[in-house]
């Protein structure tokens, strides 16, 4: 398994982080790494998420995890290796928001695969985290 944790913590609320983070048809405002993003189902488990990365072919994820106002989960087949992002929100003190976005390989090739495709694709999420605070602090 190759695991990447990127945490965060502001002063807007919960409850606007998450509304930002269920909107996923409108995670193209923010998240600069998608050319494309479309729900397919209601924000649940066993919805489809269509998106397009920048520069790539068109992938599919799964919901896999909805906990209201708590965590977002996804699941995404790539080769031998299932990639599982997450987004979990909780209040470490009042008036703060903690956000980590979580990425895991598993699967048959995720020791090949993780070293390899896992930083890559981490990269860019504290400019994520830092355009979805902006974004639902709006």
């Amino acid at each position: 398994m190759w695991v990447h944790e990127h945490t965060a913590e502001t002063a807007v609320p919960r409850e606007l982080i998450w509304k930002t983070l269920a909107d996923i048809d409108g995670w193209i405002a923010w998240d600069t790494s998608m050319e494309a993003i479309k729900l397919d189902g209601p924000f649940a488990v066993g919805s489809r998420v269509l998106m397009t990365p920048a520069g790539q072919d068109p992938i599919e994820s799964t919901i896999v995890e909805v906990t209201e106002l708590e965590r977002y989960a996804d699941e995404t087949s790539f080769g031998g290796a299932v990639l599982r992002f997450s987004h979990t929100l909780s209040t470490p003190a009042e008036g703060t928001t903690r956000i980590v976005h979580r990425l895991e390989i598993t699967g048959p090739d995720a020791d090949r695969l993780g070293p390899e495709l896992g930083p890559m694709i981490t990269e860019d999420f504290p400019e994520a985290m830092t355009a979805l605070i902006a974004h639902a602090a709006k």
